[in-house]
């Protein structure tokens, strides 16, 4: 017998501000049933952001610096909740169609994509509780069974952290591990081994890390030098079979829209220029991931390097998570993988559009964490139940530990696979 629809009726939303790893306010939504099923969701904020993102609501003003979200959670209790009351959280669409209704703008400006995402994320977990299902086999059946390949970032530099590094991600990927169980620990290990080689060439004020947990190091300058490092410490681990290299250039924030050119260290680069600059990585070290290697809006540009260069090229800032700008990139060949970020496009069921979307034209799926998190591991549940075969969810820190530490329990509940890379 199905569950009834009062058992599964809204009878609440409420809203509150608390603080993110950053300590800067973020939103945390609870939804609840008529049948006693409960959904809590965490929005997470990134601070390296994509001009075409949902907007971001903040209240201005003195408190918090601006940052507080008191009218995010009065948008959610007043003209949300009444709205949605009644409402089947098991029809996530009809839920999230309703949302966008309400907010009625294209970039959720009106009510904040940081609300539409909240009220969204709490309804799939309520969903999920009202039938006793885990978030991951709610969202994905019976074919959620397969952990992702875990992109860790080691190094950190851009908007990110305070090296002098201008990408803003470079990341270690265990391609050859047989588990996620013995990725995670290997990874462990050879950052365990980086600190140590960083703390001899760089002094010990290298091992500060960045937003996501990645090591800091004021000295370095040049993305050749983070590889060298990671590449040392890999070695020194016996682990050369078992890891490639990624980074996250993040490229629109060191682009100069006045001049298109690029500035690294002290060089400009013009989008040629960078093309040659990132074949001469990828021809030089074990490099298979790029992501936004170029500005925002340059989907040619990420056609070209697609067809020319041999390493995954993923859409982040090009994207955004948005089904629309992502058929835009398929047509033109641009990036053969999505970045997933719900709170990029607004909810649940827009990410999945993307997905879906990403899925059929054969690019790899890429869940990724925000650079303001909490210890809510709903991350680690949508990258196995979107079915993604990678995450990038950050290095230490417990926020983002405890996404590792939630995949770790869902590899052990369903004896789940180790995806593959895509070649």
């Amino acid at each position: 017998m199905g569950l009834s629809v009062n058992r599964t009726a809204i009878e609440s939303i409420d809203a509150r501000e608390i603080l993110d790893n950053r300590l800067e306010p973020t939103l945390r939504v609870t939804v609840r049933t008529e049948g006693g099923a409960i959904g809590r969701a965490d929005v997470p904020r990134g601070r390296s952001r994509g001009v075409h993102e949902a907007v971001d609501l903040r209240d201005g003003g003195d408190r918090y610096r601006g940052m507080g979200v008191r009218t995010a959670v009065e948008n959610v209790e007043e003209r949300i909740e009444p709205e949605l009351r009644g409402h089947s959280v098991t029809d996530q669409a009809g839920i999230d169609s309703r949302l966008r209704e309400l907010d009625g703008t294209a970039d959720g400006s009106n009510l904040g994509g940081n609300t539409l995402t909240g009220v969204s994320l709490a309804t799939l977990k309520a969903g999920a509780n009202a039938h006793d299902l885990p978030v991951y086999r709610y969202l994905g059946g019976p074919a959620a069974t397969e952990l992702p390949i875990p992109l860790v970032d080691l190094i950190e530099g851009g908007e990110l952290g305070a090296s002098g590094l201008p990408f803003q991600e470079h990341q270690i990927i265990p391609t050859g591990a047989e588990s996620f169980e013995e990725a995670i620990r290997m990874c462990a290990e050879v950052y365990y081994e980086l600190g140590d080689r960083l703390t001899e060439s760089h002094g010990e004020y290298a091992l500060s890390v960045g937003d996501e947990g990645g090591y800091t190091p004021e000295t370095m300058t040049d993305p050749r030098d983070a590889f060298d490092s990671m590449l040392g410490a890999i070695e020194a681990c016996g682990y050369d079979d078992v890891f490639e290299l990624g980074i996250d250039a993040a490229a629109t924030h060191f682009y100069d829209s006045d001049e298109r050119t690029y500035q690294l260290s002290d060089k400009k680069y013009t989008r040629g220029g960078m093309l040659d600059y990132y074949a001469d990585l990828v021809d030089t070290y074990p490099l298979v991931s790029i992501e936004d290697p170029l500005e925002e809006d340059d989907f040619e540009g990420f056609s070209t390097l697609s067809e020319r260069l041999d390493a995954q090229i993923v859409g982040d800032d090009l994207f955004v998570t948005n089904a629309e700008r992502l058929r835009k990139g398929i047509d033109a060949g641009a990036g053969d993988a999505l970045l997933c970020k719900i709170n990029q496009v607004g909810t649940v069921s827009e990410a999945i559009d993307a997905v879906e979307t990403a899925r059929g034209d054969g690019y790899a799926i890429q869940v990724s964490e925000r650079s303001g998190q909490t210890a809510d591991t709903w991350l680690a549940e949508v990258a196995v139940g979107f079915r993604a075969s990678q995450i990038k969810t950050g290095t230490t820190r417990s926020e983002r530990t405890e996404q590792y530490n939630r995949l770790l329990e869902i590899e052990d509940e369903c004896g789940g696979g180790y995806a593959a890379w895509p070649r």
